[in-house]
């Protein structure tokens, strides 16, 4: 009798060793899971680059975001919305920033990326103040950019011949407003510029010229144009009675690391929608009353 007991105290007493060493064996492994979670912090790195009318988004979103978030470098490019889309899908680059959607990018394999739609940007047709015009029709504005108007006494202003600055092939905000204006028409062989912002110098200090630019880059030595008597303002765009205006995209490859999906989350969050976004000229995702989908068919939400 009293063999086996022994042998049970024996036995419980291995449990209990088995148990305290499963124990600490368990804290370990948090522990270094948890100093791999903080290492991986430490070091995390977000490279996002493309569309240049995202851009100013992006970069003050991630300097107030590093401000409580020292252990992350974040890295904001431009470069337009193919450059983004063709680095992020070959993986160069954390995130691609983009105005147009995936399916609407040359040679882009849109089925690798994830859209996170952080914001809607409004485009307007801007002109050198000189001109003397305010509003211009559709038709017209289609006209000016396929070079069928090429002064502007054609279409009520002054005696000046029309200098028209498009955007490069592969920017998004080139393809948003060709789709909205153009529809399908052959825009005339001008002057190409890479960003908004060469685009809005040039504009403003040369007599006569017309391009379009992001809400956000809109400045006071610049005239913006209504058409059809509607003006380019962030409440037309939330109705779609503005037509010209996209979303603008952060696309990653595939599902985005922790660091990276905290970053997307902070710029989706309502107190940086309410300030920052609006702050900078872009309209809040939270504010649509329509939706647009990649084949640009606008529906109410």
């Amino acid at each position: 009798m009293m063999k086996k007991k022994a042998l049970i105290m024996l036995a419980l007493s291995a449990t209990a060793l088995l148990t305290l060493v499963a124990g600490c064996g368990s804290q370990s492994t948090a522990k270094s899971s948890d100093a791999a979670t903080k290492a991986d912090a430490k070091s995390a790195k977000i490279v996002a680059v493309g569309s240049t009318a995202l851009q100013p988004l992006v970069e003050q979103a991630a300097s107030t975001y590093q401000d409580d978030h020292p252990e992350v470098k974040l890295t904001v490019q431009g470069g337009g919305s193919g450059t983004g889309l063709s680095q992020v899908v070959q993986g160069a680059v954390t995130i691609g920033n983009s105005d147009i959607f995936a399916e609407q990018g040359q040679g882009v394999d849109a089925s690798k990326l994830v859209d996170h739609q952080v914001a809607v940007v409004g485009m307007a047709p801007v002109t050198n103040p000189d001109v003397g015009i305010k509003n211009l029709k559709m038709n017209q504005l289609q006209e000016i950019f396929t070079g069928k108007i090429t002064n502007w006494k054609q279409v009520g202003g002054k005696d000046e011949a029309i200098t028209v600055i498009n955007r490069a092939q592969g920017s998004g905000t080139r393809a948003t407003f060709e789709a909205a204006v153009l529809k399908g028409q052959k825009a005339m062989t001008s002057q190409e510029q890479d960003s908004n912002g060469t685009v809005q110098k040039i504009v403003a200090q040369t007599p006569g010229a017309i391009s379009y630019l992001a809400f956000s880059y809109i400045k006071s030595d610049l005239q913006a144009l209504s058409v059809d008597n509607v003006a380019p303002t962030a409440k037309n765009v939330t109705t779609d009675a503005w037509k010209i205006w996209s979303y603008e995209h952060m696309y990653t490859k595939g599902k985005p690391n922790s660091a990276t999906a905290a970053f997307l989350q902070y710029i989706n969050s309502k107190p940086v929608q309410k300030s920052l976004v609006t702050k900078l000229g872009y309209i809040s995702i939270h504010d649509m009353q329509v939706q647009k989908s990649a084949d640009n068919q606008v529906t109410k939400k």
